[in-house]
């Protein structure tokens, strides 16, 4: 096994749509390079999560808008989660209420905007990022980009077995039509739709492990010479 090290302030950006692995990758690449994981998601869900608790109407962008210029200087975001008040609030934002939630809120153009700043500010020293528009939009200078993506089918399946292992009695084919809305919202959505980037590297995943997805992008940041081996 080789060790390796990443290029001082190397950003990775890692995007797709729900369920293609993106967090269990990134976790695994990040354990691989030394760099830490922001996932951009908590972001949103975190507003979702504040707005639900203070009784905003999660379909007012204006009220979003509000709430997320409130909350800006106050979190702390960091690779083990949004930390608010002393507080980690990861465990509260990983609900599926506050899940649906964040997708309304990440279709609001001005929260988008006000949480611009943070995620490059976190991202200057270097770090793998996954979202759904970190290569086109949040870090469009990232110097490695990534689209994950699986068949809507596995997608579905995966997040179905996600459920189980929690004992969710959630049927399969209803996680799929969720799913598929999901896609069409952050697809059609006016502020920064879910795209591949121009100079992103697709990976499908559908009959990949998350270790042989690791070992792809490794490939394409060795030759690129964003990491160095160690030993």
């Amino acid at each position: 096994m080789r060790d390796w090290q990443a290029v001082k302030g190397l950003q990775v950006a890692i995007d797709g749509p729900s369920g293609s692995g993106k967090g269990t990758v990134a976790a695994d690449l990040a354990s691989e390079i030394g760099l830490p994981v922001l996932d951009s998601g908590l972001l949103y869900r975190f507003v979702a999560a504040m707005a639900l608790a203070r009784d905003v109407d999660l379909n007012h962008a204006d009220q979003l808008a509000a709430l997320s210029i409130d909350l800006v200087p106050q979190m702390d975001w960091r690779p083990d989660g949004i930390w608010f008040e002393g507080e980690n609030y990861d465990e509260q934002v990983r609900g599926e209420e506050v899940g649906a939630g964040a997708s309304k809120v990440a279709a609001c153009g001005q929260v988008r905007a006000n949480l611009l700043d943070v995620q490059r500010q976190r991202a200057a020293s270097g770090c793998i990022m996954d979202g759904r528009d970190i290569g086109s939009v949040v870090l469009p200078d990232a110097q490695a980009k990534f689209f994950l993506t699986a068949s809507l089918r596995e997608r579905a399946r995966r997040r179905w077995a996600q459920y189980k292992d929690k004992h969710t009695d959630t049927d399969l084919e209803q996680v799929l039509m969720e799913l598929k809305m999901r896609d069409q919202r952050d697809a059609e959505r006016q502020h920064a739709p879910l795209r591949q980037a121009e100079d992103a590297i697709a990976i499908d995943s559908t009959t990949l492990r998350a270790d042989e997805v690791v070992d792809r992008m490794l490939g394409v940041l060795e030759r690129r010479k964003l990491i160095v081996t160690t030993a």
